[in-house]
């Protein structure tokens, strides 16, 4: 119950926030709209000129358009102002700020990432830096909230804030003066060779940036003697559509239908390759799991249908409903959903949201208690997929319609490694926390990253000593959770040393050493 609990927490996270921005324009075109002369309007004007109380006229506003979007479909949204510039700023490869990540510890701001090239990297800042000050106002110990932290960062650009901060090894005060500037976010999360000749690529999201990044590092990659290709796509929620045709490109010979879109009031599209691709020849691995959609599922249904890549994992999301961004005057906007993808055999990728807003948002929950994570038979066996229309890859292999992308090698999902204690951990920032309060003397002894991933291992002393730390947060563990999640935690508490102290990539490259997807992708392109 706990872990169906989980999932539900994350597939509502990704139904209100990361696949309700699988948007059908990337070049970040936006529709104006303006009230007309309706029931909705009136009664709010009615609600602000007579009701009896004071009310927030702008937030039932939101609740209620929320409301009538939402009896229409999933994915289609109210998103406020600062949600709207989030999620836009997310997909346009960049925001404007100094360009850092923190943790709040001990009611202090504590730097565990600076962003190459942004602002505070220029400054001099570094990872493990205590903001003590800011603009000669104390900080430190003023009860900090996330809220705060962000109300304090963000301003507009060329604005300058002044940080005063302790290093970790030193006990002197340093003053920085930091120009806000654009900060560019990229859309890979990491890319190394992870076996011989075989390059490996994680995608978070579909950004305005997804295609250049792909190529730069497709050709770092192939600098570095890689022939075959591993695509991760697991966890990624989607994006701008044009973002995923460009990456379908990179693998497709040119004149290849990748997805089309067609609704009511939006006549078929089709999107075609491009002759452009640096990778339309080699073997070709996509990973995707139950939170993989939309932008996601357009890819690995685009290259499944044309026997282009293997597909490993789990069945995806199910998100093929194309929503457009209509915005309006106080940065608030709609997502509104105007047509559908389908793949080029012809399948729709949405699953069926006939049973309401509550039983689609449990629905991954419901795949884990019928045990589709866990065997390939439970969905190989559900009348969902006996009743699907059949269609046919270009090499005549059946495929299926009806929710997803259904893999063509499946894995099971570790269970070891998504215990509750793990997900708690996590939320905590305990992990984060350890790394930089405990592991800083273990990680001076190691110069590179390539050392410390061959060489280190979290001990059992250290691994004692973590949950003691943990359990000052944590007042109450279960000796079992604890014992079935042992291996993990000390995955983790490595993986997530490697990220303070050399990047994403270094993470990724400790979590993908136990990874069995992974493997068993690498086998089979192998």
């Amino acid at each position: 119950m706990k872990r169906a609990a989980s999932i539900i927490f994350r597939s509502l996270i990704l139904v209100l926030f990361g696949i309700a921005i699988g948007l059908l324009l990337g070049d970040n075109v936006r529709r104006s709209l303006y009230a007309g002369n309706n029931k909705i309007s009136k009664v709010l004007q009615l609600v602000h000129h007579n009701y009896v109380d004071s009310v927030n006229v702008d937030s039932i506003e939101g609740v209620t358009v929320n409301n009538l979007l939402q009896n229409l479909d999933p994915h289609s949204l109210y998103l406020p102002p600062q949600q709207a510039q989030s999620i836009n700023e997310r997909l346009d490869g960049g925001f404007n700020g100094i360009g850092i990540e923190y943790l709040l510890l001990r009611d202090t701001l504590v730097i565990t990432q600076v962003y190459d090239g942004g602002p505070a990297q220029q400054a001099g800042i570094k990872p493990g830096d205590r903001v003590i000050d800011i603009n000669n106002k104390k900080f430190s110990g003023t009860h900090l909230t996330q809220t705060l932290v962000n109300k304090t960062f963000s301003n507009a650009k060329d604005s300058e804030i002044e940080l005063a901060v302790i290093s970790l090894a030193g006990k002197s005060i340093k003053v920085y003066h930091i120009k806000r500037g654009h900060v560019d976010l990229s859309s890979l999360d990491a890319s190394y060779i992870a076996a011989p000749s075989v390059g490996y690529i994680k995608i978070s999201k579909f950004a305005s940036t997804t295609d250049t990044d792909f190529r730069s590092a497709l050709k770092k990659l192939k600098t570095e003697g890689m022939q075959k290709l591993v695509l991760d796509l697991r966890g990624n929620g989607g994006g701008y559509l044009n973002s995923a045709t460009e990456l379908a490109s990179e693998f497709l010979d040119k004149g290849k239908l990748i997805v089309y879109t067609k609704g009511i009031h939006e006549p078929r599209a089709d999107y075609l390759a491009t002759d452009s691709g640096l990778f339309q020849q080699g073997k070709l691995a996509v990973l995707i799991d139950e939170y993989s959609a939309s932008a996601s599922e357009i890819l690995a249904g685009a290259l499944q249908d044309f026997d282009r890549a293997i597909i490993v994992g789990r069945r995806s999301f199910g998100k093929g409903l194309v929503q457009q961004q209509f915005a309006f005057g106080d940065g608030s906007a709609v997502n509104l959903t105007v047509a559908r993808y389908y793949t080029p055999s012809g399948r729709s990728i949405q699953k069926s949201y006939k049973g309401g807003i509550e039983n689609y948002r449990n629905e991954l929950a419901d795949r884990m208690q019928k045990g589709e994570l866990f065997s390939e038979q439970s969905y190989l066996n559900d009348s969902t997929f006996k009743k699907a229309n059949t269609y046919h890859t270009s090499g005549g292999r059946k495929v299926f319609s009806g929710g997803g992308i259904l893999p063509d090698l499946f894995v099971p999902a570790d269970t070891a490694g998504n215990t509750m204690l793990i997900q708690e951990l996590n939320h905590q920032q305990l992990f984060n926390a350890f790394v930089i309060d405990k592991m800083q003397p273990e990680l001076d002894n190691f110069n590179t990253d390539d050392n410390f991933l061959k060489s280190y291992c979290v001990s059992n002393d250290e691994f004692d000593d973590f949950i003691l730390y943990a359990s000052q947060t944590l007042k109450e563990m279960d000796s079992n959770e604890v014992k079935v999640s042992k291996d993990n935690i000390k995955l983790l508490l490595k993986a997530f040393a490697a990220r303070y102290k050399w990047g994403d990539t270094a993470y990724f490259q400790v979590l993908n050493s136990a990874d069995n997807t992974l493997r068993k992708a690498i086998a089979a392109i192998n």
